[in-house]
């Protein structure tokens, strides 16, 4: 596995462990439809929501920063996934937030910032800040 694959992995479960202390349960992890996928797939027992969330990992924010790094097309990717992942399901939802970790460092020190319901379907790439 390349070196950028094994550093997103680790954003991922840094993500994860973050998601599950706050009281997630983890459904899925890289789930996938076609080309397309979901970093994980959680649940939110408090507000009874399934929570579909894109990581993003970087080493630094020199450039852009992580939270920039998810484009309209990438928005569009993980709604059509989500969708793909109900029909998999194959009950009804009566809740799902779109959220997006990003977690900016490396092993030694590092920060995560969670955008719960950044992502806003219908709202043609608009994230609701």
């Amino acid at each position: 596995m390349a070196s950028h694959n094994d550093f997103g992995a680790w954003g991922e479960n840094i993500a994860e462990e973050y998601l599950r202390h706050k009281g997630y349960s983890i459904f899925e992890r890289d789930w996938h439809h076609g080309h397309k996928d979901i970093d994980i797939i959680a649940y939110e027992d408090d507000t009874d929501t399934l929570v579909i969330v894109e990581v993003k990992t970087r080493r630094s924010e020199d450039l852009t920063t992580a939270l920039q790094a998810v484009d309209g097309q990438k928005e569009r990717n993980i709604l059509q996934a989500a969708f793909a992942y109900t029909r998999y399901l194959n009950r009804y939802l009566p809740r799902i937030r779109f959220d997006i970790i990003t977690v900016v460092g490396d092993m030694s020190a590092y920060k995560l910032n969670h955008y719960p319901g950044i992502l806003k379907p219908g709202t043609r790439g608009v994230r609701a800040f």
